[in-house]
């Protein structure tokens, strides 16, 4: 699979409108051909093109990707990536919030709960608008056996057969793995996953060496991104592109 995708196009349309549902998208995206080092660029930087969400709560700002919301309008809503499901990558990215509140995160190996409000749930890379999650893994609506943190920022953290938490300090202390997020401007992630393990750096640090050898834990799924629920937030992303890997 991942080598027919590796072989599609350039999309040669722009999509200006989002489908109400997930399930209307059936046909795959094109992407990209993969640059030099085998990367595939997931975001055109003019539209949403390959992307699925809620049209009020997702669109394009200066550039880039906006998840954007008042807190009396608010939805646990995320922006889904069509056509793909990933197992093992390397997933390159940026993001920051243009609003002094909110959360977000990066879904992978997850699926789509409700498919009317695109409620996704699954392994998520956390960031938020105050810098207390960002470089933390975490089990969005409980799919990975509700296990809340999967391995918190400063953490490297094993999950046995018996789904028991074993961590340890990666060596930088969180409060100075925090310092190196930038609050209300862009940070750079990398997401790597293969196996069992997920490796998640901010700004060239690790942050956290996830090891997941649980029952529970998730093999194969989507993207996607995060608007959370309860804040009045504009999330920004941009620079999106993944390698896919051999297992």
């Amino acid at each position: 699979m991942f080598t027919r995708l590796l072989a599609c196009a350039v999309v040669a349309q722009a999509c200006l409108a989002l489908p109400a549902r997930a399930e209307e998208t059936s046909a795959p995206p094109s992407f990209a051909r993969p640059d030099a080092d085998g990367f595939i660029t997931l975001f055109n930087g003019r539209d949403l093109t390959g992307w699925m969400g809620l049209p009020d709560y997702w669109s394009v700002r200066d550039g880039a990707i906006s998840g954007h919301q008042t807190k009396d309008d608010s939805q646990q809503t995320f922006l889904v990536l069509s056509g793909i499901r990933v197992r093992d990558f390397e997933l390159r990215f940026s993001y920051r919030f243009a609003s002094p509140e909110g959360n977000s995160g990066l879904q992978f190996r997850s699926k789509v709960l409700d498919p009317d409000v695109y409620r996704v749930g699954g392994y998520q890379a956390d960031f938020d608008a105050e810098g207390r999650f960002d470089g933390s893994i975490y089990d969005e609506a409980g799919v990975a056996g509700n296990r809340d943190f999967l391995s918190r920022r400063g953490e490297r953290t094993v999950w046995d057969g018996e789904s028991k938490r074993h961590s340890e300090p990666l060596g930088g202390a969180d409060g100075d793995l925090g310092s190196l997020i930038r609050r209300g401007e862009w940070n750079e992630g990398v997401l790597m996953v293969k196996g069992n393990r997920a490796l998640y750096r901010v700004n060239g640090r690790l942050m956290t060496d996830l090891i997941d050898e649980s029952p529970a834990a998730l093999n194969e799924g989507i993207l996607a991104l995060q608007l959370h629920q309860g804040f009045t937030m504009d999330v920004r992303f941009k620079d999106l592109s993944i390698k896919l890997l051999q297992p």
